[in-house]
């Protein structure tokens, strides 16, 4: 790929700027704070954009680079692929996607992917490079190359890392090892205690245990409850059976008020009844009597019959005078008493009649009574089995039949007993049923402690679930790490050291051969005496000549394109020896990369003039 032709309306510092390339060696001079980074920026802009976010710096690339006058934001480039397709790009940096044209002025924008948050990829589709990698290996910085003597363990372990992993901020072993202490701090192991997995281990297990203390407890519950359902149910059934017997009660007290109605009823029958007898004595004794008198008044008229008859036949005058003073008293008695009894006889007649009267008033009573009573006593024993029925209806559900007919039997005293005991046993039932309900409520706090243990139990789990996740996302990145790790030194690190040597040989002229990477050893280079050195052991200079090979051996790895290879100030650390032989190397590189060089000296074109090799100068 080939740069041939810049223009730019405005970017940073730059602006009206029109820049035509050579294929081979371009020399971009300009004085510090001339554009030369602005330059190397808008190149990379051209082809992947300007970006907006800050990425941990102060301001944006957008911002940093947007014309301070509000000018326009925009440029173009030409640019050729190895195939010989040519593209025009135009681009205002405000808007995401550029206008992209091929070598007839053909808009062929929409024929590459566009990316959300990127925009259009078209020159990623061309050369398969990001702009991560187009920094990373395509353009070289002064402060890539030129290291103190302090910092040489790191440019050594840059070039260890590129040949190893490809990247030369990534070590296999650092990655690795980050990777197990990732794991271990955390994550952790079976092994490993007081790490988040054991941790969060113990967390599941104590909640498992105390969910099989809470599951006891919830079998206690269930047993409680149906001890409390069964206490609840026989107190139910004892109340049911104490209203049972109030209701008995009630209507046994009722009939005994229907039997006292009756009882009088019959008492005054047998008041009536008793009344009757009297009054029929009565009449009988009255008889009784008005014979008796009848007789002695038939003694009377008989004893003054004989006197008569004896005075007649006596005739002492004496005698005689007695006896006719007799027989006149006897007349005079008989005299009064048949008067007395004639009055009596009425007297007693008009008794009679009365107490006849008073007979068969009484006898009406007593037949009203009884069939007042018959009526009471057939009403009474309609009601009776009315409400007894109604009373078993009520209660049958409840209580067996048997068992209420047994209670209808007993009388007030008894039933006033049953309901004293059943009383007793619902107080007793009602202390039971109050313990196993506080016992009960109490075991309820630890169902609602189930679902916050559960909701702890779930948080764990998905906890351990989420730590064995990063667990496995770490050791899956260890063996891709692996894997990648033994075909970079299986397939690509063996290409690297070839070309790394071949590279190294040409630009110390024989001095330094052979590369290689070892694992454990890290760099060994081969000297002119065939002696193979550690890297650490060679001085900064070659280190530097060593680490610049290695940049240059990887662009021709990243891409099947041939890459333009862009220096900024790269060699301004370099003394004549090590420049000439880098550009007379730059100059062989350039028959297949475009070479842009940045500089603020004119040592590099000096001795690409005096080594007869062709550059097309440019000046900011």
């Amino acid at each position: 790929m080939k740069i041939n032709y810049l223009k730019i309306n405005g970017f940073g510092k730059l602006e009206n700027k029109e820049i035509e390339m050579s294929d081979k060696i371009n020399l971009i001079y300009g004085n510090n704070e001339a554009g030369k980074s602005t330059l190397l920026e808008f190149i990379s802009s051209m082809f992947y954009g300007v970006s907006k976010n800050k990425n941990k710096k102060e301001i944006s690339n957008y911002e940093k680079y947007k014309p301070w006058k509000n000018g326009d934001f925009s440029g173009k480039i030409i640019y050729k692929l190895d195939n010989n397709d040519e593209y025009q790009v135009y681009r205002e940096f405000s808007k995401k996607n550029p206008q992209i044209y091929n070598k007839n002025g053909e808009d062929v924008s929409r024929l590459f992917n566009i990316n959300k948050t990127k925009g259009n990829e078209f020159f990623y589709e061309q050369t398969k490079i990001d702009e991560e990698i187009f920094f990373s290996t395509t353009t070289i910085t002064q402060n890539q190359v030129v290291l103190d003597n302090n910092e040489q363990q790191t440019l050594t372990q840059k070039i260890a890392n590129i040949l190893s992993t490809g990247e030369e901020s990534v070590s296999y072993k650092k990655t690795i090892e980050k990777l197990n202490k990732k794991l271990l701090e955390e994550v952790g192991t079976e092994r490993t205690t007081e790490r988040p997995i054991n941790l969060i281990n113990s967390k599941i297990k104590e909640i498992e245990r105390q969910k099989e203390n809470i599951e006891i407890d919830n079998y206690r519950k269930e047993k409680i409850e149906k001890e409390i359902n069964e206490i609840e149910k026989n107190i139910f059934t004892k109340n049911k059976k104490i209203e049972l017997i109030k209701e008995i009660k009630k209507h046994k007290e009722k009939n005994l008020l229907e039997e006292e109605k009756i009882k009088i009823n019959k008492n005054i029958i047998e008041e009536e009844n008793n009344k009757i007898n009297n009054l029929r004595n009565q009449i009988k004794e009255n008889k009784k009597i008005k014979k008796s008198k009848n007789f002695l008044l038939y003694i009377l008229l008989g004893i003054t019959i004989i006197n008569i008859i004896l005075l007649l036949l006596i005739k002492n005058n004496i005698l005689g005078i007695t006896l006719g003073g007799l027989i006149i008293s006897d007349l005079i008695m008989v005299i009064i008493n048949y008067l007395n009894n004639r009055k009596n006889k009425r007297v007693e007649e008009n008794n009679k009649n009365k107490k006849i009267n008073e007979i068969e008033i009484a006898e009406n009573n007593v037949k009203n009574v009884s069939k007042k009573i018959e009526v009471l006593e057939k009403e009474a024993k309609q009601k009776n089995n009315s409400e007894i029925q109604s009373i078993k209806f009520k209660y049958n559900k409840e209580i067996e039949e048997k068992e209420i007919d047994y209670l209808m039997k007993l009388n007030l005293v008894m039933l006033d007993n049953e309901i004293e005991e059943l009383e007793k046993n619902v107080s007793s039932e009602n202390i039971k049923l109050h313990t196993n309900k506080i016992d009960y409520q109490n075991l309820e706090e630890n169902e609602n402690l189930t679902v916050v243990l559960e909701e702890k139990f779930q948080r764990c789990i998905q906890e351990r679930n989420e730590l064995q996740s990063l667990g496995n996302s770490i050791n899956i990145a260890k063996e891709a790490i692996e894997k990648a790790y033994n075909r970079m030194k299986s397939e690509i690190t063996p290409k690297f050291t070839q070309n790394l040597s071949l590279i190294v040989e040409k630009i110390s002229k024989g001095k330094y051969k052979n590369v290689k990477f070892i694992d454990g050893e890290g760099i060994i280079v081969e000297l002119e005496n065939g002696e193979y050195v550690n890297a650490n052991k060679l001085s900064l200079g070659t280190i530097d000549q060593l680490y610049l090979s290695l940049r240059l051996s990887a662009i021709q790895e990243i891409t099947e394109e041939h890459m333009p290879i862009i220096m900024d100030e790269a060699f301004a650390y370099y003394d004549e020896e090590r420049l000439t032989n880098i550009l007379k190397y730059l100059n062989e590189l350039s028959n297949e990369n475009q070479i842009i060089i940045f500089t603020c000296t004119n040592r590099e074109s000096k001795i690409l003039e005096q080594n007869n090799i062709r550059y097309k100068a440019i000046e900011l």
